[in-house]
């Protein structure tokens, strides 16, 4: 199979500045803190950092790969949201933040879930830990695991709740939250547990307590729709924010803050930065052809390959860039295609900077065909070379 390309640059005008990674505007936000993040999760593109891969204690936010783990195990059918979670001694002994869960004590898996992404509980945490790996380190193992697989390179866990102990606290560097952000954003029903703001735990019994998202954004930021905050005397007031504004998202991840009015401030401060700055554009619709597929042995024989839905990029407010596309395609392919099926990717450059990736898919099914049929068109080809 070959692909044929409608081959171009789109823009309106070439102009000089390039946007690449941007440093250089970090001392002008003068927001404290250790460490600080700002990036698109779509492109990857960074607009903002500082100390971004010092490793720092995080403390709560460490609850995200908490919340990951138990989520994905939930995807993958090895347990159940309506599965009951018995509180072992360990996890009812946990202070700091929690639900007072009492030794024995039975809730859902997705209540604690709730109670973890709500109210960063930390008895839940640890019950739902060893629900899933028998003991809180085995937890951990797993968390540690699957930091690895996602790349975070600065991240070390200890415990599944980022309570400092006496061998060290959870450690992360502020890129790896921001990677571990925009992870988290594609498991599923993750957003909705981050996103809700109260929730009332035993609501069929004590209804106690109500929880209150620590993350005040989602009703005082306009856009704002996840993820965690955490507190420790050692990491200081932290968050990972991220939101959207017209089909634009960004990730911002804040650490290490001497109070709460501080981290927030800080918060909004990258999140005003970013989108007063850069907005996303449309490069091609949804369903919009980029080339067609060639395919000598399948029906139709030329299929269009489109972008699944609108393919945006990101570029900076006021300029008209100079944006080229490249296509990729898997070349190990086989018939039949069915429609919708990923077949490669576009990614947008602004010179060497990638600013969008896209999937790529075939607008109709392309099945094999038979033994005849491919006799029949081999035939009627060369009659046409022929005459």
């Amino acid at each position: 199979m070959a692909l044929r390309l409608f081959s171009w640059s789109k823009g309106l005008l070439a102009i000089t500045l390039c946007v690449f990674m941007i440093t250089g505007h970090v001392a002008a936000l003068d927001i404290g803190g250790k460490a600080r993040y700002l990036m698109d999760p779509y492109s990857g593109r960074v607009f903002l950092t500082n100390n971004g891969e010092d490793a720092l204690p995080v403390a709560s936010i460490s609850k995200l790969m908490t919340l990951v783990v138990a989520l994905e195990a939930v995807e993958r059918g090895e347990v159940d949201l309506d599965d009951l979670v018995t509180a072992s001694p360990f996890a009812a002994s946990k202070r700091g933040s929690r639900i007072w869960l009492e030794t024995g004590e039975q809730l859902t898996l997705g209540e604690l879930i709730y109670a973890i992404a709500v109210g960063s509980a930390n008895d839940a945490a640890v019950a739902v830990a060893e629900f899933l790996a028998g003991t809180e380190a085995g937890f951990v193992d797993l968390m540690n695991i699957r930091a690895k697989e996602l790349g975070l390179v600065k991240t070390t866990f200890r415990n599944s709740t980022g309570l400092p102990e006496e061998g060290g606290s959870n450690m992360m560097s502020a890129q790896d939250v921001a990677l571990l952000v925009r992870h988290a954003m594609g498991v599923p029903r993750l957003m909705d547990y981050v996103s809700t703001y109260e929730y009332t735990m035993r609501k069929d019994t004590t209804k106690i307590p109500v929880l209150w998202n620590g993350n005040k954004l989602l009703r005082r930021y306009y856009g704002v729709d996840g993820m965690k905050t955490g507190f420790t005397t050692e990491a200081g007031y932290c968050i990972a924010a991220t939101a959207e504004r017209e089909n634009f998202r960004l990730i911002a991840v804040t650490l290490g803050h001497k109070s709460e009015e501080e981290r927030e401030s800080a918060a909004r401060a990258l999140l005003d930065y970013g989108f007063r700055k850069y907005q996303s554009m449309e490069l091609y619709a949804e369903k919009e052809a980029v080339g067609t597929l060639e395919c000598p042995t399948g029906n139709p024989r030329t299929v269009d390959v489109v972008v699944p839905k609108a393919f945006l990029v990101t570029v900076e407010r006021g300029k008209e860039l100079d944006l080229t596309t490249v296509v990729e395609l898997e070349t190990d392919s086989v018939l039949p295609i069915t429609e919708g099926q990923v077949v490669g990717r576009i990614t947008a450059f602004y010179g060497d900077e990638i600013v969008g990736v896209s999937p790529l898919t075939v607008s109709e099914t392309v099945h094999k065909l038979s033994v005849p049929a491919l006799i029949v068109r081999l035939f009627k080809a060369m009659a046409r070379s022929v005459f």
